[in-house]
């Protein structure tokens, strides 16, 4: 990856990480001398709604928050090729994941920082936030004039209660995220983060197995009364669970006093809570863009005489005065290895997903999500954290039964709709983002959906 010499006003000096969404880099400021840490959305996913959205709402999040246990905000940016940038507090002591590459920590240290963590994700539930993603490369640590600072960051997955809605999310990193996020249909709230903190400790205060999927044992110096927190903490029933994370962290710092001896000294747990997670979700909130600039081993694109375009098997009616482009469903691989078939169609498709005030849509067609999902379940997965959901609809258009869920925004569009639907023959799943026109109703999405045809 090559890196660039500058984003914005900072000099970049070096590559922090990168993950499915976003690239981190470490900038200077030459103005205040400096060092930053800049997320910028990845280029495949920059035409994309729900990720731009998400990207920037973890930002503003934080910036609202503006808490000392949260990774701090200072500014969001725009690069010239439209993709935002979030310009954070640059934790120089690096994260629990690199710490405990190093090999296991301590007792006593592990249950003092446990007990950090917990407060960091109370103050999340505190402002009705869920993080959903709870694991060591989210939690960072920073130097400062007194001392070292634990921190929550990448709330990129995170989602205000009072926004959820009747879609949630299956979202988050197998062997810590609770069995309820793996439920299509689940409802998850902030218990799920109490079990991901049960997770973190286990992590922290267990012995490493060497079998993959083996279940996790806690070292003979754990206390039972910790090792009982921990069960709580990571029930399978969310009610059975510690209500949220202050809660945890207070029953788990009790537990970790000693009422008198070296508790729990010697002794075995015999703790082997039963995992019940399907490893195959671990990018369950990563699909959707599709690639404006094709190359010769994408699906072919053929242009119809003027009402209408075709990508692979998908051609589409198009409104007055929308044009389409595309040629693949970036990230989404057929069997044969190849992109699956999507376009982009609007008044001006290169900047339509960028600019709030155009319309448009995304149609992609992937047997490959169909193998493991249906259209309920698909956008089950694909929320608008900060809209208002309607009642989820049917309807029948051109042979294909749709489910169609429409929310209302305050930021950015004022509308989106999503729709999905099993193509004729079961040839794959078609999914359907929608920026309607402004005061546009349920007509226009359903004969945008009644022109659209797979062969």
């Amino acid at each position: 990856m090559d890196s660039p010499g500058w984003i914005g006003p900072y000099r970049i000096e070096r590559l922090l990480g990168t993950g499915s969404f976003a690239t981190v880099w470490l900038g200077h400021d030459p103005v205040l001398d400096s060092r930053v840490a800049i997320k910028v959305l990845a280029e495949n996913w920059s035409h994309d709604l729900r990720v731009r959205e998400r990207f920037l709402d973890e930002a503003r999040l934080l910036r609202r928050l503006d808490h000392q246990r949260l990774v701090p905000v200072h500014s969001v940016g725009e690069l010239p090729d439209g993709r935002p940038y979030a310009v954070l507090a640059w934790a120089d002591g690096g994260s629990l994941r690199e710490r405990l590459a190093r090999g296991p920590m301590p007792l006593a240290p592990a249950l003092d920082l446990l007990v950090e963590i917990a407060a960091g994700v109370a103050v999340l539930h505190r402002n009705g936030v869920v993080h959903r993603d709870l694991t060591p490369g989210n939690i960072l640590f920073r130097s400062g004039t007194s001392g070292e600072r634990v921190l929550i960051a990448d709330l990129g997955l995170a989602k205000a209660v009072a926004a959820a809605s009747g879609l949630t999310v299956r979202a988050g990193t197998p062997g810590y995220m609770a069995p309820e996020q793996d439920d299509p249909f689940g409802v998850v709230d902030i218990r799920a983060d109490v079990f991901g903190l049960g997770r973190l400790a286990v992590r922290l205060l267990g012995v490493e197995v060497a079998r993959p999927g083996a279940a996790s044992r806690l070292r003979e110096e754990v206390p039972p009364t910790v090792a009982a927190v921990l069960r709580r903490a990571t029930a399978p029933r969310p009610a059975d669970r510690y209500l949220d994370a202050a809660a945890f962290g207070s029953a788990l710092r009790r537990a970790a006093t000693p009422t008198g001896g070296s508790a729990g000294a010697g002794r075995s747990t015999g703790w082997q809570p039963v995992r019940r997670h399907r490893l195959g979700v671990a990018a369950a909130a990563a699909m959707v863009l599709v690639g404006l600039a094709g190359t010769a081993g994408d699906a072919a694109i053929v242009q119809r005489p003027r009402a209408t375009w075709t990508s692979g098997p998908l051609t589409v009616a198009l409104p007055a005065g929308w044009r389409a482009a595309g040629t693949g469903w970036a990230g989404q691989f057929g069997d044969d290895g190849r992109l699956e078939p999507a376009l982009v169609m609007s008044p001006d498709p290169q900047r339509w997903a960028a600019h709030a005030s155009l319309p448009g849509a995304f149609v992609g067609l992937s047997a490959s999500i169909a193998a493991r999902t249906g259209p309920e379940g698909f956008l089950a997965e694909r929320p608008h954290a900060t809209c208002a959901a309607a009642p989820v609809r049917r309807t029948r258009q051109a042979g294909v039964d749709w489910v169609v869920a429409r929310f209302g925004c305050e930021r950015g569009r004022p509308e989106i709709v999503e729709a999905a639907g099993l193509g004729p023959g079961r040839s794959g799943l078609i999914y359907v983002q929608i920026a309607p026109p402004g005061g546009s109703g349920d007509d226009f999405v359903d004969t945008l959906l009644a022109g659209l045809r797979v062969r």
